[in-house]
């Protein structure tokens, strides 16, 4: 089964989403979902309640998530974090089409993955 996406603010593109959506990959973001301006843990909670793996540009505060989470026991369905400098639309949509067609929803729970390692292989 191919991943399916939650955008945070960060990470929110309308391109990114449509050209995702056009590959068949299901796509929230959190201004359609009412999401926006809410925390990072409450972003992390709404996109693990619908099995999506988050992305996001806040690589700091979800990486520390990621961790906080996993001590306390806690699962989440998969972060992807990546540079915003460093990537146009173009290139993040090839890398997350590239994790999508690599890996499964069960092989994300509870993984942090980094954009920057989903570059062509």
């Amino acid at each position: 089964m191919a991943l399916s996406f939650y955008l945070d603010e960060d990470s929110m593109n309308r391109a990114l989403s449509r050209a995702l959506q056009d590959r068949g990959i299901e796509v929230l973001n959190a201004v359609d979902t009412d999401q926006a301006s809410k925390s990072d843990e409450e972003q992390l909670e709404f996109a693990t309640a619908r099995s999506l793996v988050l992305f996001s540009f806040n690589v700091g505060d979800f990486a520390r998530l990621h961790q906080e989470w996993l001590a306390k026991g806690r699962s989440h369905a998969g972060i992807v974090v990546g540079s915003q400098q460093r990537y146009g639309v173009g290139e993040i949509l090839r890398r997350l089409l590239n994790m999508s067609s690599k890996r499964t929803t069960s092989q994300m729970q509870d993984q942090l993955e980094f954009l920057s390692a989903w570059g062509e292989s």
